[in-house]
């Protein structure tokens, strides 16, 4: 797996595998605060979420629901609703930064999309934006040298998983509390903040205020994409159990031809392994105690099946494979992970047909999970110098960048100017052009990291496609589970989870690809994880939670 790979997929779906979210960065005491470890838990308990009212737009085909599923539109809707009434800047500049991880959008005064936005915002907005493509600190560099010159911009973008430290002490010194603004029937004054789910909101709670806005994302975590094509032989992508997988598999695999089963991402697909055998979400919570899917049999299970993987051969021998996708178009590959997200833009994208593998039952009796992610990609917090009688307008300019789909706000946003970026088919649907894909797709996946509306399903000229992308969100659902410690703060998990996985990621690896003994996992992985990290997040957790009921 390449680093753009990790890069793209590790960021949009850590909220299901490496589980690093500002909430459980939260953890860290204010310098000065009275605020003791799990007093956040308690405050937070207290608080009352945004109040959630679904936006005011046209039907979709497919209806979503409050817990997470996407609604679906097989055409574009015909007459888009407006949801702010008028230009919500007051004229003067704002500033932000926020991440990207395509191609760099093309400057403010060369990019007609860019332009036309301050025209509707009443607000010139000056973006920072950080090319993530390049390695996996690069935003974190840069947020913390922002942090460190003193000079922070009007809105600054707190990523879910990015190993930012003293979130907590940073946001008391140098952020506004937006509790007051936000918290219960505040939000209706910004109808499209409104629209976010609770579950968003709760990765923007901290010890007990509101930071931030919550951007929004589908509460889908990682999913095993598959190309139905390369699976046809042995009657596609449906499998009794986990045996019968790797049976079909091998029959599938032709080394001479060059054509393998799995991308070389051991540890992305032992996660998938895992749910086969019903492994938690990140934690199990049963009578007040957790247990992490390290030390569960369902994920020891997982290893021994990837190592069966393995040694059948059934993984692209070259582990910095560069070309994922290529090689899943191009038939010689038949699975690969991908944030479900990444699953939607390359549905758009690609021609290939890609169908998500369900979890199934890896034995007979067995009962399968499907991880949640959080359902958000951090918050955007204001800078405490902003003065605060221009908190509001900020706060109704990200109303209008959260617009939902439907309104005619979301209908520029995610296309521009109809005729300039995009046009409209006979049936409706929008489809953008040369101009459109070079600025405002730049553009937009930049302004998305720091806001955004609900996920919606809809792709261009794809009705089936949307429609069986929606019945496996269905059926995800059936399986879904959440991690139990979502909102609850650990030092020890804001410190050492990051490095911690990451060493045991190794060791993982090093396991499945034939250079330590599997008994290593059990004599030395896990009990160091366990000392060096796992359980003291453990105990944390657990007093937190204990503490907020």
């Amino acid at each position: 797996m390449s680093s753009r790979d990790f890069n793209r997929r590790g960021f949009l779906g850590a909220a299901t595998v490496a589980g690093l979210t500002i909430a459980g960065a939260g953890s860290l005491t204010a310098c000065g605060s009275s605020a003791a470890s799990g007093g956040g838990a308690k405050a937070s308990a207290k608080l009352k979420l945004p109040t959630y009212v679904p936006a005011n737009v046209p039907a979709p085909d497919l209806a979503g629901n409050a817990q997470g599923l996407d609604p679906a539109y097989l055409r574009y809707p015909k007459n888009p609703v407006r949801s702010v009434t008028k230009k919500p800047g007051d004229g003067k500049p704002f500033t932000a930064l926020t991440e990207t991880f395509t191609t760099a959008a093309p400057a403010m005064n060369r990019n007609a999309y860019w332009q036309e936005l301050n025209k509707r915002l009443g607000s010139d907005m000056q973006m920072t934006i950080v090319n993530g493509l390049g390695a996996d600190d690069v935003y974190r560099a840069k947020f913390n040298a922002t942090i460190a010159g003193g000079d922070l911009p009007d809105l600054m973008w707190f990523p879910p998983n990015q190993g930012l430290k003293n979130v907590p002490a940073l946001l008391e010194a140098k952020f506004h509390d937006l509790t007051s603004y936000l918290s219960g029937d505040a939000v209706k004054k910004y109808p499209n903040l409104a629209n976010i789910p609770e579950f968003a909101w709760r990765t923007a709670v901290i010890n007990g205020k509101i930071w931030g806005l919550a951007v929004p994302y589908g509460r889908q975590g990682q999913v095993y994409v598959a190309n139905e094509d390369f699976w046809k032989p042995v009657g596609g992508v449906q499998f009794d159990s986990a045996q019968d997988f790797l049976d079909k598999a091998k029959e599938l695999l032709d080394v001479k031809r060059k054509k393998y089963v799995l991308e070389p991402a051991y540890y992305n697909h032992i996660v998938q392994f895992a749910m086969w055998h019903g492994a938690p979400n990140t934690w199990s919570l049963d009578g007040g105690k957790l247990t992490h899917f390290y030390e569960t049999d369902e994920y020891f299970a997982a290893i021994e099946f990837a190592i069966k993987c393995q040694k059948a051969q059934l993984f692209w021998p070259d582990p910095n494979l560069p070309t994922t996708l290529e090689k899943m178009e191009g038939g010689f590959l038949g699975l690969h992970v991908q944030s479900f997200p990444g699953f939607l833009n390359d549905s758009n994208m690609y021609d290939w047909p890609e169908k998500v593998v369900v979890p199934f039952a890896a034995e007979k009796g067995m009962t399968p999970s499907y991880w949640y992610g959080y359902g958000s990609v951090g918050f955007t917090a204001i800078n405490n110098k902003v003065s605060k009688d221009r908190i509001e307008t900020l706060l109704q300019i990200m109303n209008y960048l959260s617009a939902p789909f439907g309104s005619e706000e979301r209908l520029f946003l995610d296309n521009g100017l109809e005729g300039t970026h995009h046009t409209r088919a006979k049936n409706g649907d929008v489809l953008l052009n040369k101009k459109g894909n070079a600025e405002v797709l730049t553009t937009r996946q930049a302004i998305n990291f720091f806001g955004n509306a609900p996920q919606t399903l809809y792709l261009p000229g794809k009705s089936d496609t949307t429609r069986s992308i929606h019945e496996t969100e269905v059926a995800l659902m059936k399986l879904g589970k959440a991690n139990p410690t979502t909102g609850y703060f650990s030092d020890t998990y804001a410190n050492k989870y990051a490095s911690s996985t990451d060493e045991m990621r190794v060791s993982i690896i090093d396991i499945v690809s034939g250079r330590k003994p599997l008994s290593h996992f059990k004599k030395e992985a896990l009990p160091k994880w366990q000392r060096d990290a796992g359980n003291a997040i453990r105990d944390e957790f657990e007093k937190a939670i204990a503490a907020s009921k």
